[in-house]
């Protein structure tokens, strides 16, 4: 039977693996949690993100991809001997979505309360189809000189 030696491990050691406080915080990127709805009319995109002012948010249109973006500044965070705690996740984050082609990027409306923002665009317009009538009686002749389809010439 083999010992095992026991060795007692710091208690910050413990609380960085636990908590993943060894990388600095300012590295972290967070994804809000989105959902994207979708009614006859429109796509509204909704995406929580508490903590983080109106003015830090960023939504853009491009080749039709909706982008939102922004960051979440730190709350609170506290050095002392022997730790770092910091209470909330900040940092930059980046949401991307591909909408379908001929959205208006002028009619995209954009909400923020209570820490969600709600992005509702407005579905492009489906073209509708066109029925053509039929005639019936003699074809008529498109006028317009000869025709461009040359004759073989006899050898």
């Amino acid at each position: 039977m083999a010992l095992v030696r026991w060795e007692p491990v710091p208690m910050n050691r413990i609380f960085n693996s636990l908590f993943d406080t060894a990388t600095a915080p300012t590295a972290r990127r967070w994804l809000p949690a989105t959902d994207l709805l979708e009614s006859e009319s429109h796509y509204v995109l909704r995406a929580d993100l508490p903590g983080v002012s109106e003015d830090d948010i960023n939504i853009e249109l491009d080749n039709d991809v909706l982008t939102i973006s922004g960051e979440r500044k730190a709350e609170h965070q506290e050095r002392q001997a022997g730790y770092h705690r910091v209470e909330r996740i900040s940092g930059s984050f980046r949401r991307s979505l591909r909408l379908p082609e001929g959205v208006d990027a002028q009619a995209i409306s954009a909400s923020f309360d209570r820490g969600v923002l709600e992005v509702s665009v407005p579905k492009p317009e489906q073209p509708t189809p066109r029925k053509v009538q039929i005639s019936v009686g003699k074809p008529q002749t498109i006028e317009g000189g000869e025709s461009p389809v040359e004759e073989p010439q006899a050898a």
